[in-house]
């Protein structure tokens, strides 16, 4: 059912929970993460990058993404992630986009707000005012399409481009740009890690005293599930989740094709497999992030 993404993040907040939101860059995934929210009764948030959102097709797959969560039995959203061209957003919104991320962690502070607010501006003059914005304070190594970087090698654990959030700007970024979640950098990366995740849970909590709008953990795909638990406690409402659902989808296909193809070409099989695989990733991680 179609479900305003603060609305959405604020209630698993009051029940000590976080909403997983994974990236789709298909209706086949869509429909799997769907199916496992739906069969946990809990609300999911499906992604979808801006790479894929600045294509005719990107946009068509917005479009049917509205449709299903439109007819989901949960609440779902839809929210174009880590955008800053304002002709994507527009259109990603226009195609069904009910929230997004304005994403100008990689510009000095100052600009990074002007951005956040052009963004709310041109929603409220296209009449978009209900569409949730998000804003990212701090900077994630990596590239949340891929599995590693432009250097073509994973992360080193805790390794972050533009740096941790400084907990010091939180209440300013928030108040100036209005943004009505935050996703912050406390040693997360987009990717696969090198060694193991440091996470400074100790970050976190600065953080998370110094503002009431929920707050969004990016790059959580290899941070251990008992780490991951701690979060909705430190009000982190939503976490992200990229690297670890297409590794699965692409393991299983890797290993089912052969067999598929023997069987008379059977792409219907090879589907259901390809399903199978991303529904039991998002079961796992819906139950993970549930008090």
């Amino acid at each position: 059912m179609r479900t305003n993404l603060h609305q959405l993040v604020n209630s698993a907040l009051l029940s000590g929970s976080a909403v997983p939101a994974f990236t789709c860059y298909d209706f086949t995934t869509a429909l799997a993460v769907v199916g496992a929210a739906e069969e946990a009764r809990l609300g999911v948030i499906l992604l979808v990058a801006p790479k894929t959102a600045s294509t005719p097709n990107g946009l068509r797959l917005i479009t049917a993404l509205r449709g299903l969560a439109d007819e989901a039995g949960v609440p779902v959203s839809v929210q174009l992630d880590h955008a800053s061209d304002l002709k994507v957003i527009l259109e990603s919104v226009a195609a069904g986009a009910d929230s997004v991320l304005a994403d100008g962690s990689s510009l000095p502070y100052e600009d990074n707000i002007a951005l956040v607010r052009e963004v709310r501006a041109a929603l409220d003059a296209a009449g978009a005012a209900d569409v949730v914005i998000e804003a990212e304070l701090g900077g994630l190594a990596g590239d949340e399409d891929k599995a590693f970087g432009a250097e073509g090698s994973a992360h080193d654990a805790g390794t972050s481009v533009a740096g941790l959030t400084n907990p010091a700007q939180v209440a300013d970024f928030v108040a100036r740009t209005g943004a009505q979640l935050l996703a912050i950098a406390v040693g997360n990366v987009h990717g696969k890690y090198k060694g193991e995740p440091n996470i400074r849970w100790d970050v976190l909590e600065e953080v998370a005293a110094m503002t009431h709008v929920p707050l969004v953990l990016h790059g959580a795909s290899g941070i251990p599930g008992d780490e991951l638990a701690k979060a909705p406690s430190m009000n982190v409402g939503k976490v992200n989740f990229n690297t670890e659902l297409r590794t699965g989808i692409l393991a299983t296909l890797e290993s089912e094709t052969a067999a598929h193809r023997a069987d008379g070409e059977n792409l219907q099989g090879l589907l259901a497999r390809w399903n199978g695989s991303a529904a039991t990733y998002a079961g796992a991680t819906l139950g993970l992030l549930t008090a």
